[in-house]
């Protein structure tokens, strides 16, 4: 009887000081973080889609609510995020022999200032660029929407992984 006690008494004491934390997104936010702020993104890039500074804000809004438990609110969240669209360009790529290029490529970059007033070692003030290519025999205004969504698809990945997942 003595020994079936000790065995239970162990097996309560290493199941409760024994515990894993996990998510399936990989996000490691501290049980004191309550909530986020997004401020609106600025357009400082002299090209751009007329809908990109709220689209880009939205997404990264909905990144987080989707992906978290946190509670969104207009400012002063435990994490912040603020900043602008500062680049939006594309170049030709993969010149062929001819010198015509064969593949143009889409770029946005983003920089963002990012403050997480719980556990301030984990702020950071970055660019983050992403790009899309597409083929030259596209005029961009037709793949333009399609291309954003997927840069922009990317940059937020990157964002939240910074943020949060601590990469």
């Amino acid at each position: 009887m003595r020994k079936l006690l000790l065995l239970i008494f162990i097996y309560i004491f290493i199941s409760q000081a024994c515990t894993v934390n996990y998510s399936l997104t990989g996000a490691s936010i501290a049980p004191e973080v309550k909530t986020i702020s997004v401020q609106n993104f600025v357009n400082r890039a002299p090209l751009g889609l007329a809908n990109l500074e709220p689209y880009f804000t939205d997404e990264l809004k909905d990144k987080f609510k989707s992906q978290t438990s946190l509670t969104l609110v207009g400012d002063d969240g435990h994490l912040n995020f603020e900043g602008e669209i500062t680049k939006y360009d594309t170049k030709p790529m993969a010149i062929t022999g001819d010198e015509i290029a064969a593949q143009n490529r889409l770029t946005i970059t983003i920089h963002i200032k990012f403050t997480n007033e719980i556990e301030p070692v984990y702020n950071f003030d970055s660019n983050f660029t992403q790009f899309a290519d597409y083929s030259s025999d596209q005029d961009l205004s037709s793949v333009e929407q399609v291309l954003v969504e997927e840069i922009v698809e990317k940059l937020i990945e990157d964002i939240f992984n910074k943020s949060v997942v601590n990469w």
